[in-house]
């Protein structure tokens, strides 16, 4: 019974160290390196072009459209205000909502212009 437990001892132990084989549980696969990294950076390209790559799109988009507003362009805010722009500055816009009824707005809380928004029914 002591023979057989220093035998699994040993043969633990040398699993352990690495023994032959460069570490790997396996014989005959060689584990490390730059094969260890490969289903990292695949990930990585995935995430990249299905997630990262729209998403600066999309933020590019808008921010060309927040740029390009003018007086006259009727635009809904994020918190569902539909106004045409009477007055621009750097940071924000003023929109009339109703007759002689004006708000400003920060253009960052500016969701798009209306024409965006009213899609044809199908």
């Amino acid at each position: 019974m002591t023979h057989s437990l220093f035998i699994w001892t040993s043969m633990l132990a040398q699993s352990s160290a690495g023994g032959k084989g460069g570490g790997s549980a396996l014989p005959g696969c060689g584990g490390g390196g730059i094969t260890s990294l490969i289903p990292l950076i695949l990930m990585f390209v995935v995430f990249y072009f299905l997630l990262i790559r729209p998403q600066q799109k999309k933020m590019k988009a808008h921010q060309s459209m927040l740029s390009n507003l003018k007086r006259g362009d009727e635009i809904i805010t994020n918190g569902g205000l539909m106004g045409k722009i009477t007055g621009l500055t750097d940071k924000t816009v003023t929109l009339e909502v109703a007759e002689k009824i004006r708000l400003r707005v920060l253009r960052s809380h500016i969701a798009g212009k209306q024409s965006e928004f009213d899609s044809p029914k199908s």
